[in-house]
C-alpha cells in the first residue's frame, strides 16, 4: 500500500513511484509537514526541521518555559488563524460570539483502498486498484470544530490530490470565512513561480517570477475561473527548464472563485495555500454541517517542466475526464459562427454543411442564434425555443437535413445566462443576480442567473433535456460569455449572501453532473468565451474546451503553449478560420493554420464557400493527416521544444506511448533575410532506436525543404534516437509568411 504509518516517530508516508510526501504528528497532537520531493526510504525526516527561539514568534501555553517549538515556525499540514502562526492560513472560522482561532490537533487517521468522494463537486476518480487514500482527523478542542484532510495517492503517476472537510461538532453556529483546500509548506529551497495570466482572446501567458518575501496571489473574484489567472500554479527551482529541476504543480479542481496565496516568510520558508478565494466568502457552519473545499492535484518531479506536463495531461486524460468520449475518435467539425454569425437561415447552413462534407467534415455545429428572437447578442439568451423565422420548418428538419447529408450535429448553448430582453427574464426577473436597488452592471446585454437556485437548475435541466430527447444532437457547446458582478441571491438571507458565489458554482455542477450523466452519448463541448473557465473541474464533465475566442494562428501558438504546462491537447478545442483573420486582422497560410489546429480537438470555423478549390483539396487532405496521426496527437507524450519569443520559430512534439513514432511540428515566426536553418533538438525518443521518416509536409513556405538535404546520410534512410535528440535536426532555409512543417518519424 501506498501510504505507511510509522507509530515510533509518528510519521504518515505517502509514497508515489518517484515521489515521497511526509507528516509528523507531534508530542502535542499538531500535523507537521515535514517533506515533498523525490523519493526516499520512509525514515523520519524531522532532523529537517530545526527548533528555535525566534523573537515575535510566539509558543504553545501548554510547553510552559520551553521556546523552541512556534507554530509561526513549523511547517503545518493545515494552517489556522490567530494561535500564534501569522503566516497564510487556510482556515478562519469565527463562532458566534466573535472568536477566531482553531488550534487543530491529531485526533485519528484511516488508510483504506480506493479514492474518496465529495459532496457536490467533482474530483478525480479511481478504483482500488489505481489509488489508496488517508483520512486524518484534526480538532480544536475549544469550538469543537473538526477537520477532515483527505489524501488519495495515485502511485503509478505520481500524483496526491488533496481536499477537506470542515465540521461543526458544537452546539453553535460557526462562520467560515476562509476554508482553503490545503496549505503545502516548503521550508528549503530556491523556488520562483510560474503562472498562467491573461485576458479575453489571450489566455494562460506564461510568466515565471522570483518568490519575494511576502504574499503574492494568483486569483479569480469574477465567478469563474478565468481569462485572467488561471488557477493552476507551479513552484520550481531556479535552475528548473524542460528536462531537469524540481517542480511542483498545483492544479485545484474548481471552476469558480478561486485564490493561491504564496508567501515568502521571515526563514525563507514558501507557503502555498490555495482553495476558495476568501474575498466575499462567508459560509454558515449550523451545529451538525459540514463543509467540504475542493480538490487539488498535487504533483512533483525532480525531471523539470516537460515532465510535470506529462504526469498532468495524463492524469487528467485518465482520472479526470469522465466522458465516453475521452478515449474515442472525436468527429472533425465545422462551426458556423466566424462564417455567419448570426446571419443565417436554414438554406445557408446546409449550403455550408454540404460543401464541409465535400471537404471530409464530420460534424457541423450551429453556433448562436438560432433561438427565440436572437437577431443579435443583445436579447433572447434564456429563450431556448427555435427561431422558426430563420429555420423553416423548425430544428428537427434542419438536423434532419444535415444528417442526411452524412453529418452529424451540434447545438451551441448559453445556459447560465439571461438577457434582460427575454421572455425568461420577464417571467422571472428574481432569477437574475441583481443586487436590489442597483442597476446591474451588463456584459453583453446579459445578466447570470442564479444558479445556486434548485428551481433554476430543474428549469435549465427540463429545457436541455428536452432538446436533447427530442432532437438528433449529438455534440453541444456550453458557453458562458460574461463574469459575475452585482451578486445577491434572492434565496438566501442577509447573514449568508458570502454563500451565493460558491453556491452558483456548486449548481452548475449539479446540472451538468445530472445532464453528462442522463446524455453520455453527447460529446459536450466547455466555453467561456473561450477559455475563461478552462479547469480542472469543468474537465470532469467537458473532454474537451473551447480554448479562446482568438483563431488567429500566431496568437493561438502562445496560448496552446501556456495551456499545456498543465492541461492535455486533447482538452484543447481548436479551429482553423479564414484568413484575414477576424479577431487580428492577420493572414497566416492555410496549411500552417492546420498544424497549429492539429494541436487541438481540430475543426474548421469558416464559410467554405470562401475558399479556393486548391484550398478544399488542402482541407481534404489535412483532415486525412490529422486521422492519421490523431492517436499520436491525442494521446501521446507531448514536448515543448521553444518558448514563446525564445527564437525565430515555435516547435513541439508527441511521441507514442511506446516510442514507436513522433510527430514533430515547427511554426516559423519571424522570417528574416540571409536567415539560417531552424535547428532545434528532439525529445522522448528511444536512444537506441532508429527512426525513418515517414512523411514531411511543408506549409506556407517559397522554398519547399528538399527530402534529398533532409535524409541522413548517404546509403542510409534513418536517423537514431540519439543523433536526433543529442545533435538535433536542421531545416532548411524557409521563406514566405510564417512557413511551417510537419515531420512523422516511425521507429524502424
Amino acid at each position: 500500500m501506498s501510504i505507511s504509518f510509522n507509530s515510533v516517530d509518528r510519521t504518515l508516508n505517502l509514497q508515489t513511484r518517484n515521489t515521497t510526501y511526509q507528516m509528523q504528528l507531534t508530542e502535542s497532537g499538531y500535523l507537521r509537514h515535514l517533506y515533498y520531493g523525490r523519493r526516499i526510504p520512509g525514515a523520519c525526516q524531522a532532523r529537517l526541521i530545526t527548533r528555535m527561539d525566534a523573537g515575535f514568534s510566539p509558543n504553545p501555553h501548554h510547553l510552559g518555559f520551553q521556546r523552541s517549538f512556534s507554530l509561526d515556525l513549523q511547517p503545518q499540514e493545515y494552517s489556522t488563524a490567530n494561535i500564534g502562526d501569522f503566516r497564510v492560513p487556510a482556515l478562519i472560522a469565527a463562532t458566534a460570539d466573535g472568536c477566531y482561532g482553531d488550534e487543530l490537533r491529531y485526533v485519528s487517521h484511516e488508510s483504506r483502498p480506493g479514492k474518496y468522494a465529495l459532496e457536490g463537486l467533482p474530483c478525480a476518480h479511481g478504483g482500488e486498484e489505481d489509488c489508496d487514500t488517508l483520512s486524518i482527523v484534526l480538532k480544536d478542542e475549544a469550538t469543537n470544530l473538526t477537520v477532515e484532510l483527505l489524501y488519495a495517492v495515485y502511485e503509478a503517476e505520481d500524483v496526491i490530490t488533496r481536499a477537506a472537510r470542515i465540521v461543526n461538532n458544537s452546539e453553535q453556529v460557526i462562520n467560515l470565512e476562509r476554508a482553503s483546500s490545503m496549505t503545502l509548506d516548503l521550508p528549503y529551497g530556491d523556488w520562483q513561480l510560474i503562472h498562467f495570466h491573461g485576458r479575453h482572446a489571450m489566455e494562460r501567458q506564461m510568466e515565471r517570477v522570483d518568490i519575494m518575501h511576502g504574499i503574492q496571489s494568483v486569483g479569480s473574484l469574477r465567478g469563474a475561473s478565468s481569462h485572467h489567472h488561471n488557477p493552476f500554479v507551479i513552484l520550481c527551482d531556479r535552475a528548473a527548464g524542460e528536462e531537469q529541476g524540481d517542480c511542483v504543480g498545483i492544479m485545484p479542481v474548481y471552476s469558480g472563485n478561486h485564490r493561491t496565496d504564496i508567501e515568502k516568510d521571515q526563514m525563507d520558508s514558501v507557503r502555498v495555500v490555495t482553495g476558495i478565494n476568501p474575498d466575499l466568502f462567508r459560509w454558515t457552519l449550523n451545529p451538525g454541517e459540514s463543509f467540504t473545499a475542493p480538490e487539488v492535484i498535487l504533483s512533483f518531479t525532480h525531471q523539470g517542466l516537460g515532465q510535470l506536463s506529462r504526469n498532468y495531461h495524463h492524469f487528467i486524460r485518465e482520472r479526470i475526464i469522465r466522458s465516453t468520449w475521452n478515449h474515442k475518435t472525436r468527429p472533425v467539425l465545422l462551426n458556423n459562427w466566424e462564417a455567419t454569425y448570426f446571419n443565417f437561415d436554414s438554406d445557408k447552413i446546409l449550403e455550408i454543411a454540404r460543401q464541409a462534407k465535400d471537404m471530409g467534415v464530420e460534424l457541423l455545429v450551429l453556433d448562436d442564434g438560432w433561438f427565440g428572437q436572437r437577431c443579435d447578442d443583445n436579447r433572447a439568451l434564456g429563450d431556448w425555443y427555435v427561431n422558426e423565422e430563420k429555420l423553416k420548418g423548425g430544428l428537427g428538419k434542419l438536423i434532419e437535413g444535415v444528417n442526411a447529408l452524412g453529418l452529424r450535429f451540434g447545438l451551441w448553448m448559453e445556459p447560465e445566462m439571461v438577457s434582460e430582453d427575454s421572455d425568461l427574464y420577464r417571467a422571472h426577473p428574481d432569477w437574475a443576480l441583481t443586487v436590489p436597488g442597483r442597476l446591474p452592471a451588463m456584459g453583453r446585454n446579459q445578466l447570470v442567473l442564479d444558479m445556486g437556485r434548485q428551481e433554476v437548475v430543474d428549469y435549465l435541466y427540463d429545457i436541455i433535456s428536452g432538446l436533447l430527447s427530442k432532437y438528433h444532437i449529438e455534440y453541444v457547446k456550453w458557453d458562458m460569455n460574461r463574469n459575475i458582478s452585482d451578486i445577491y441571491s434572492r434565496v438566501l438571507p442577509g447573514e449568508r449572501q458570502g454563500e451565493a458565489f460558491h453556491r452558483y458554482i456548486l449548481g452548475v455542477y449539479k446540472l451538468l453532473d445530472k445532464l453528462t450523466t442522463a446524455f453520455p452519448e453527447v460529446l459536450w463541448e466547455g466555453c467561456a468565451g473561450g477559455g475563461g473557465r478552462y479547469d480542472a473541474g469543468m474537465m470532469c464533465y467537458f473532454p474537451q474546451i473551447w480554448l479562446s475566442d482568438d483563431t488567429d494562428a500566431l496568437e493561438r501558438l502562445t496560448i496552446q503553449h501556456g495551456s499545456t504546462f498543465g492541461y492535455p491537447v486533447s482538452t484543447m478545442g481548436a479551429h482553423v478560420s479564414i484568413c484575414p483573420n477576424h479577431q487580428t486582422g492577420r493572414t497566416v497560410p492555410l496549411g500552417t493554420r492546420a498544424v497549429v489546429a492539429m494541436s487541438g480537438t481540430f475543426g474548421y470555423e469558416l464559410d467554405p464557400a470562401h475558399l479556393s478549390d486548391e484550398e478544399k483539396e488542402q482541407v481534404k487532405v489535412q483532415i486525412q493527416r490529422f486521422k492519421t496521426w490523431y492517436d499520436v496527437i491525442q494521446n501521446g507524450d507531448y514536448y515543448r521544444l521553444t518558448a514563446p519569443g525564445a527564437d525565430r520559430f515555435m516547435a513541439w512534439q508527441y511521441v507514442s506511448a511506446d516510442k514507436g513514432e513522433a510527430l514533430l511540428n515547427v511554426v516559423v515566426t519571424h522570417t528574416m533575410a540571409n536567415m539560417r536553418g531552424v535547428h532545434l533538438r528532439m525529445a522522448g525518443l528511444d536512444p537506441n532506436a532508429n527512426y525513418r521518416m515517414e512523411a514531411l509536409v511543408t506549409e506556407g513556405s517559397e522554398t519547399i525543404l528538399d527530402m534529398v538535404e533532409m535524409k541522413p546520410r548517404d546509403g542510409e534512410d534513418s536517423y537514431s534516437g540519439a543523433e536526433l535528440m543529442y545533435a538535433g535536426i536542421t531545416l532548411p532555409q524557409m521563406g514566405g509568411d510564417y512557413p511551417s512543417v510537419q515531420i512523422h518519424f516511425v521507429k524502424n
